[in-house]
């Protein structure tokens, strides 16, 4: 029978390695989605000309990271409202009076406002990770006998066993800041780090990139009670050692006390909000609610503005190795010249290198005019046209790379080979192996 410890280790181990870190729910799709993504894939190699590709890693590397950074972009632009024509730029943003003590974000429905609550919101405690310290030792002696020793890690319901080995004049700071890179480099959701009393003397503590009490228990355990190597380690720098005991946040709204996990929660599922820091007395609170729709438009035109500019400045630091990369750049600025005289209007000034540089104030302006219409259609038209072309890199990023052409298929007179391996179908699940 299978271990199945084993496998939820081996899949903890890739899923935390290589999953890409930032999906949003615009990573989830339908099945008709997914479909349609396959079918462009199967026509695209249908009528693409067969060619030599390089396989060097860095290529590799460049072409992966071409289409996450358009990915990116695309989810940029589906956070502002939707994907569709309609849809595009409509989001509406939620504000807090001091973002310092909170922020937030809209996440309700964009077609019914009317019943969108504003709040007053402020904060007690922020939650906090597990904090586990050892014990203060000498740091320039040498006490752990030599030997292989290895103790266990136990979190988020796995168990990891770390094995080091400790040299006859190892002291003990070496081996703590051993320790230290082991865990931290684990990836398994710690951070642990080596502090000194300005003594002499040293300790090892370990500390949860997670927040908030668990519902069963501690967030991780260190023990080395069952381990496979020397034991003794674990008592011997103290490591088991709860400091801090993780907490939840605490706050209020409206005057009714609350309390969340973390410190990123929900509010009447229409507000995400972020505690940033504990209110300095009960005077210190922060004001919730929805943005003006002309003010909205705005925040979304400045959002669209950073994720345009970000596309174009990954796209740049490419160019070096990649000198197809350039072609991109100049096809955005393309685009983005097409609608000039719309960007131009709202305070967006299109530059020579592809950027847009954003005039806040012109923009603000912009938006109470009377004839802002016909410009914001421009713009909204121009975003669904970065969306297309974000769409477009997506799905074949080695249109920008180095290839040298073999052979080309007769037009109109081929079948499609969905089992031919493809360059472009490897990438799709990159987010997953």
């Amino acid at each position: 029978m299978a271990d199945h410890t084993s496998i939820n280790n081996i899949y903890n181990y890739y899923l935390t390695t290589y999953a890409q870190k930032s999906d949003t729910k615009f990573d989830t799709h339908k099945k008709s989605e997914l479909r349609g993504v396959y079918n462009s894939i199967v026509k695209m190699n249908k009528e693409a000309p067969l060619f030599i590709v390089d396989k060097s890693q860095e290529t590799k590397e460049y072409a992966v990271g071409l289409k996450e950074n358009a990915r990116a972009l695309h989810n940029t632009i589906a956070s502002l409202g939707g994907l569709s024509d309609d849809d595009l730029l409509s989001k509406k943003v939620a504000f807090s009076s001091d973002d310092s003590l909170a922020s937030v974000n809209y996440i309700g429905d964009e077609s019914d406002t009317s019943k969108v609550p504003s709040f007053e919101i402020s904060v007690q405690r922020l939650a906090g990770p597990q904090i586990n310290a050892g014990r203060m030792i000498p740091s320039e002696m040498s006490n752990l006998p030599a030997d292989t020793y290895s103790f266990d890690i136990g979190i988020n319901g796995l168990n990891y066993e770390f094995q080091y080995n400790v040299g006859e004049n190892d002291t003990n700071i070496a081996v703590q800041e051993k320790l230290a890179r082991l865990i931290s480099n684990a990836g398994i959701g710690l951070d642990a780090s080596v502090e000194r009393d300005g003594n002499g003397n040293s300790a090892l503590v370990i500390q949860s990139q997670s927040v908030g009490a668990a519902g069963n228990g501690r967030l991780f355990t260190v023990s080395d009670a069952h381990t496979s190597k020397t034991s003794g380690s674990v008592g011997f720098f103290g490591i088991d050692n709860v400091i801090r005991e993780a907490q939840n946040s605490q706050f209020t709204i409206n005057g009714v006390e609350r309390e969340a996990s973390g410190n990123s929660f929900t509010v009447e599922k229409m507000y995400e909000v972020t505690l940033n820091r504990v209110s300095r007395d009960e005077d210190d609170k922060a004001n919730i609610d929805l943005k003006a729709d002309l003010e909205s438009m705005a925040s979304n035109i400045s959002r669209l503005v950073d994720g345009y500019n970000g596309f174009i400045e990954t796209a740049d630091s490419y160019m070096a190795n990649h000198p197809k990369s350039g072609r991109l750049v100049r096809e955005m600025y393309g685009l983005a010249s097409l609608h000039e005289e719309d960007l131009e209007s709202a305070g967006l000034h299109l530059k020579e290198d592809g950027h847009i540089e954003l005039d806040r104030s012109k923009l603000m302006e912009a938006v109470y005019r009377e004839d802002i219409g016909k410009s914001i259609d421009g713009i909204k038209s121009f975003a669904g046209s970065v969306l297309r072309k974000a769409n477009q890199v997506a799905l074949n990023p080695m249109e920008y790379a180095d290839r040298t052409v073999v052979a080309y298929k007769n037009p109109g007179h081929n079948y499609a080979s969905p089992y031919v391996t493809s360059a472009y179908t490897g990438m799709m699940f990159n987010g997953y192996c």
